[in-house]
């Protein structure tokens, strides 16, 4: 199937910015070593965002922040419970 986006990195970066909604029927469609190298690329993204630290006075920008860890966490969460699933080794 390949990667929405065209690579691994630009799904991940699209994930974290919320411009795809990353869900089960995306997963189906997926290779486990792509389902790998997808959650390689989200664990990169995940801790840039986490580098990333604003001013605590910023609450818009601290809001951002932890909106993006959240999609990036829940999108590994999911990846990792699909592997199990088809009995891949994480």
């Amino acid at each position: 199937m390949g990667f929405l986006g065209g690579s691994a990195y630009a799904m991940a970066r699209d994930i974290s910015e919320g411009y795809i909604l990353f869900n089960p029927s995306i997963m189906k469609r997926t290779t486990p070593a792509e389902l790998q190298q997808l959650k390689f690329e989200l664990e990169k993204t995940i801790r840039d965002a986490r580098a990333n630290q604003p001013p605590v006075e910023d609450t818009i920008a601290q809001q951002q922040r932890n909106r993006k860890i959240l999609r990036i966490q829940q999108a590994i969460m999911m990846i990792e419970n699909q592997l199990k699933q088809r009995k891949y080794p994480r």
